[in-house]
């Protein structure tokens, strides 16, 4: 496993080993387990925002609450506990540094039972949260063995979907929330020694292609439920979600909420394809990256780096203001303040619209994550 790094924040990190008293550690901020809205996590937006933007909190509400529900029921196929599931919902959380996220998720878990002592036990949460830690802070570090290690410790595919589910949208949470501390222009608990996420490798985009593949065992359609069948039927063609829809399946209450929340997101401006191709080049997805390539001169542009787009956006002061926003969110939402926000609002767009590009661009996160940690793309040679 790899050494755990506190990078500052000790405090917030929880113990891979079991705990089976309930009452033996406190959470720094106990009440922040009673939140009202477990999505946004009771941060008061202004009512203009939120009334313009409730069709996709309120799916993003649904699927905080089905993700991490009070109890869970463990079976043969779906074995990720409600211990483990907020276990994996912390770590990430510790990994991003928004620290409403981690007190709300480090005192729901703090009253939980843990797994026994034993050392298969111990051995399982390690690699769980070795596994969440890796694709949250460098996705592109994630490969087939990060797999087979989950499977080795009695994960099924239905868990890993899950365990990548959670990963992804934990990360698209705290870049929402950071989005809106920064529209109320709260100031920033950036703790010093923190590290920002580094750029994939160039060398992964050298030789593009279309082609996905999942790399788990999708849902047999011929033992598929009459659920799962019309999951499938309603998602399949939605593009956003190529190739997945088989494996996510799985789950198909996720995969349906999931997919609404796409339809309310949509990449249907240059802003957002702008958004969609900063972050799937940062977080090395390079099968997102191509969905979302249909300009030619703009995807060599973000293709060539930093400088290129700053150059490329010169005389266009939104566009310049949405790179610089959407990069340091990706990269480090411990660290969106104010300062990456206001410019969007001074260059023409509404709080309502800067909000909402930038959870387009923190969605396309989660997407990312779910193509590096579920399959493989096959490159061109």
């Amino acid at each position: 496993m790899e050494q755990s790094r506190a990078h500052g924040k000790s405090h917030w990190y929880h113990e891979t080993q079991a705990r089976n008293q309930a009452a033996d550690v406190l959470p720094l901020v106990p009440e922040a387990a009673y939140v009202t809205d477990r999505f946004l996590l009771d941060l008061t937006l202004p009512d203009a925002v939120i009334t313009e933007n409730q069709p996709w909190l309120a799916v993003s509400l649904h699927i905080a609450k089905y993700l991490f529900p009070d109890a869970v029921t463990v079976t043969r196929l779906n074995t990720f506990s409600a211990y483990e599931r907020l276990s994996t919902a912390l770590t990430v959380a510790q990994v991003f540094g928004v620290q409403r996220l981690c007190n709300h998720y480090a005192a729901r878990l703090a009253p939980l039972p843990g797994p026994d002592s034993s050392r298969e036990s111990n051995h399982r949460l390690a690699q769980i949260t070795q596994y969440a830690r890796q694709l949250a802070s460098s996705p592109s570090v994630i490969c087939a063995q990060s797999r087979q290690q989950l499977d080795a410790v009695g994960l099924t595919t239905p868990d890993i979907v899950l365990i990548t589910q959670i990963v992804g949208f934990i990360g698209y949470q705290a870049r929402v929330i950071a989005a809106g501390q920064a529209l109320l222009g709260l100031p920033v608990r950036w703790i010093p020694g923190m590290p920002m996420q580094d750029d994939a490798p160039a060398a992964l985009f050298s030789s593009l292609s279309d082609g996905w593949q999942s790399e788990l065992d999708e849902v047999d359609i011929r033992h598929a439920s009459v659920e799962q069948m019309d999951a499938l039927a309603r998602c399949l063609s939605l593009k956003s979600l190529d190739g997945l829809t088989p494996l996510l399946v799985w789950d198909e209450t996720l995969l349906e909420w999931q997919s609404e929340l796409l339809s309310l997101l949509p990449v249907d401006s240059e802003l957002a394809t702008l958004g969609a191709l900063i972050t799937s080049r940062i977080n090395g997805s390079v099968s997102c990256f191509q969905q979302n390539a249909s300009d030619a001169k703009l995807k060599e542009t973000v293709l060539q780096g930093d400088r290129a787009l700053q150059e490329w956006a010169a005389e266009k002061p939104l566009l310049h203001a949405a790179i610089q926003a959407i990069q340091l969110i990706t990269r480090a939402p411990d660290r969106f303040s104010a300062a990456q926000f206001t410019p969007l609002t001074e260059r023409g767009l509404s709080p309502e619209q800067a909000f909402a590009l930038l959870a387009r661009s923190s969605l396309c996160g989660w997407l990312n994550r779910l193509k590096i940690g579920l399959g493989e793309v096959f490159l061109d040679t």
